[in-house]
């Protein structure tokens, strides 16, 4: 089967590729795929993440395991897109590159019968131009009662010995 896939850069303006892919090949084959549609040399880091419907990041599938003892990580290698992505679960975060952290949406968009005589994966539209640096991030932090600014203020209120050491 052939996966119709749509990856969003998360940015304001619309920057996005839509590519063909086969269903049996492996996140490290689709993370190639992206990074060449989208003019990354492909040395730098990357990582899919699971998410709901709502883009809320869960699992991650990483391009190597960076831990020192080895873990319970996902590979690329080792994960297989129609074993990821399905028609009930169309949505992965991809993030390319942790230090500038181009972040992407990916979507299923439709699934396919191979075609004969074309070859996968296959760039079927581009649209937008990749800017020089990744789109700024606003992080927001969940609300809360708590004010650092006053607390610091307060410093005799803050409840521990300063000459613990």
């Amino acid at each position: 089967m052939i996966y119709k896939i749509r990856i969003i850069l998360d940015a304001e303006e619309d920057i996005f590729r839509d590519l063909e892919i086969e269903s049996h090949n492996s996140l490290e084959e689709f993370h190639n795929a992206i990074t060449q549609a989208f003019g990354f040399l492909g040395n730098e880091m990357a990582s899919f993440y699971t998410c709901d419907e709502e883009w809320k990041q869960d699992e991650e599938i990483a391009l190597f395991d960076m831990s020192e003892s080895g873990s319970d990580v996902r590979l690329m290698n080792e994960t297989f897109l129609e074993d990821i992505m399905t028609e009930n679960n169309p949505k992965l975060i991809y993030v390319y590159d942790f230090m500038n952290m181009w972040t992407f949406f990916v979507e299923l968009a439709d699934i396919q019968e191979n075609e004969d005589g074309r070859s996968y994966p296959n760039v079927l539209f581009t649209f937008g131009e990749l800017p020089e640096t990744p789109p700024e991030k606003n992080f927001e932090a969940e609300k809360n009662n708590f004010d650092f600014d006053d607390t610091f203020e307060n410093y005799d209120d803050l409840d521990f010995d300063e000459n613990w050491n």
